[in-house]
């Protein structure tokens, strides 16, 4: 490959790394405002399906699945938006997995893992109410977008 082509190509890998890594930390920071509103804007019924489930993962399907389909509107949105946030995490791993450094590589990686484990949490809060899933909640959702922050900057670093 010519250097002039194998320049742009690298610039082309950089800004696409660049934009999955600004793109990740917005579409958390919707998640997190969702979040917020739902914190501060609703009261979730105690009796719902998945609510107090003793196998956990049914519970949690079951949960979800309400919860998008007939719950409040937005809990309804914070947990479809979530799930959109799981498949733009793994479109993030294939992008930094062609051109991004194993630092990035790894950081993606760890972005969709606590953003699943962020998920889960909130299921849990949903089903059980106990408050400490929902500082989890938060507290994954930090560490992603910090992963995700991260990301981008290294992206931008000369080699």
């Amino acid at each position: 490959m010519p250097p002039r082509s194998q320049a742009r190509r690298h610039t082309a890998d950089v800004n696409r790394r660049l934009a999955v890594g600004i793109a990740a930390c917005l579409l958390l920071l919707i998640q997190f405002l969702l979040g917020m509103a739902v914190n501060v804007g609703v009261a979730l019924p105690a009796h719902h399906p998945g609510a107090q489930a003793s196998n956990y993962f049914s519970g949690v399907s079951s949960g979800v699945s309400w919860v998008i389909s007939s719950g409040p509107a937005w809990v309804a949105a914070h947990a479809t938006f979530g799930l959109a946030l799981v498949v733009a995490a793994l479109a993030a791993i294939v992008l930094t997995w062609r051109a991004g450094s194993r630092a990035e590589r790894t950081l993606s990686v760890l972005g969709l893992v606590f953003i699943i484990g962020a998920g889960f949490n909130g299921a849990s809060f949903l089903n059980y109410g106990n408050a400490v899933n929902s500082f989890i909640m938060a507290a994954l959702w930090a560490l992603a977008t910090t992963c995700y922050v991260t990301s981008a900057i290294l992206a931008v670093r000369p080699a």
